[in-house]
């Protein structure tokens, strides 16, 4: 009977989707700080604060899913997709800007995004904040918020 329910178990978690089970405040941490150890930058921290203001934001974008930022007094880099769009796979997005950064004229090039990059890897904020959540058109809606805020024109992030 043990084996049974033992097996159980085990086939119960298999079948929980990725969605549901990569999405911990431990995944956004790891994503920023692989790309932050690539830089030279200080591990970035979580903060409960800036989690619950991400959490109330992500939560007012529900009904539609839209890529509008909040306004808040926070860094904010947003990222929306279908399936099983993890943590991981948002901060990968941003992560994935890196090539069209050029530090030494601290521009992005090519006509390429390259701020939702630099605001994972800005040096001066160390606190962390992000939720993720299934909006009504079944997509999900992911938002990290960073505390101090960067990306001042003129400063380098790193």
């Amino acid at each position: 009977m043990a084996l049974v329910l033992l097996l159980l178990y085990v086939i119960g978690l298999a079948m929980v989707p990725p969605s549901y089970t990569q999405n911990s405040q431990q995944d956004y941490l790891n994503a920023h700080n692989a790309a932050h150890t690539q830089v030279g930058v200080a591990n970035i921290m979580w903060d409960s604060t800036v989690a619950a203001y991400a959490l109330n934001y992500t939560k007012s974008r529900i009904g539609d899913c839209n890529l509008v930022h909040s306004g808040g007094p926070y860094g904010e880099n947003l990222a929306k997709g279908s399936g099983s769009f993890t943590a991981t796979a948002a901060v990968n997005l941003w992560v994935a800007e890196k090539p069209y950064y050029n530090y030494t004229s601290n521009a992005c090039t090519g006509g390429k995004q390259c701020l939702h990059y630099t605001q994972v890897v800005w040096a001066e904020s160390v606190r962390l904040g992000c939720a993720r959540l299934q909006c009504s058109n079944l997509w999900w809606f992911v938002t990290c918020s960073y505390d101090p805020p960067g990306n001042y024109i003129g400063e380098h992030p790193y």
